[in-house]
């Protein structure tokens, strides 16, 4: 853990404060933005791909490109100069957008619970095979011959991430007796047609907890692997803050007070990316709490009060 906090000291001691307040600032706004005037829940209605894609690959942009032009404008940075450097800049959030729009729908069988269900188990995985080829494709062009963004496995030190799960632990208890918190979890219940848990045998719910948890390898080989690995030869440690600028918008759907955090975490899993160029600590991290959130949920609103 002392290494961890090493980074993280290193890194606010070595960045300029203005900069890291007025990043914030604008992401905050993005926030307050968002939740005052419903934006993400007026594009989540619409059913289509074409404008939801749109319209959040504008708010990917904004998120993602105004943190770099503030260090333009701030420090004198030259990174719109490099035209690899804009060409990443104008991809990444077309990506993402794709993957966020993007709702393939499978016919399993001719009883559409059934068709349900698997669409759910095979929603995820089918994303993540989206991304990782997309990333592929970039790697190819722009870091060929260099490992797929944070695939890194060698010298990793287990410990420090096991006890940011510790130290997480009592934050999701307490946040899993909040309401807003209580209608977004567990997701499991978007598995079932009826919104009944227990008509779910065990192995369909573990199936799909392993299937929603594929999602978080999309995440972070994306966000911490790509947005800080791939945009590192240009921008160093500065590829920190947009990364969790753009990762704080994918929130705006979920409870204030986790979309805010994301933030944070966004930031501090960045810095621990850039250290060690591998996105297997952070995952498992980040698995460990959407895990712990599944059950926090789970007893939340189903286990009855004597």
């Amino acid at each position: 853990m002392k290494e961890i906090t090493g980074y993280i000291r290193g890194y606010i001691y070595e960045t300029d404060r203005r900069i890291l307040f007025i990043i914030t600032v604008f992401t905050g706004f993005l926030v307050w933005a968002n939740y005052r005037f419903g934006i993400d829940d007026s594009i989540s209605r619409d059913a289509g791909f074409l404008l939801p894609f749109l319209s959040r690959s504008g708010i990917f942009l904004l998120a993602f490109s105004i943190p770099y032009l503030i260090y333009t404008a701030l420090a004198g940075k030259k990174y719109f100069r490099e035209k690899g450097f804009v060409t990443l800049l104008l991809i990444a959030p077309l990506v993402f957008s794709f993957k966020v729009a993007f709702n393939p729908y499978f016919s399993f069988s001719d009883d559409w619970q059934t068709d349900h269900f698997w669409n759910y188990i095979t929603y995820w995985p089918v994303l993540l095979l989206i991304t990782t080829a997309a990333l592929t494709l970039i790697r190819n062009r722009f870091d060929k011959g260099q490992p797929l963004y944070g695939i890194k496995t060698k010298n990793i030190n287990w410990t420090p991430y096991i006890m940011m799960l510790l130290i997480m632990l009592p934050l999701v208890v307490a946040a899993s007796t909040q309401p807003d918190f209580l209608e977004v979890y567990p997701k499991l219940i978007s598995a079932t047609a009826t919104g009944n848990i227990d008509s779910l045998r065990w192995w369909q719910k573990l199936l799909f907890e392993l299937s929603y948890g594929s999602d978080f390898i999309t995440i972070e080989l994306f966000f911490r692997g790509f947005l800080v690995i791939a945009f590192v030869k240009w921008a160093g440690k500065d590829a920190i803050l947009p990364m969790a600028c753009f990762y704080c918008t994918i929130h705006f759907g979920k409870p204030i007070g986790e979309c805010i955090s994301s933030y944070f975490g966004g930031m501090i899993l960045g810095i621990v990316v850039y250290h060690t160029r591998s996105i297997y600590g952070g995952l498992m991290v980040h698995l460990g709490i959407a895990w712990m959130m599944e059950i926090g949920g789970y007893i939340g609103n189903f286990t009855p009060i004597p």
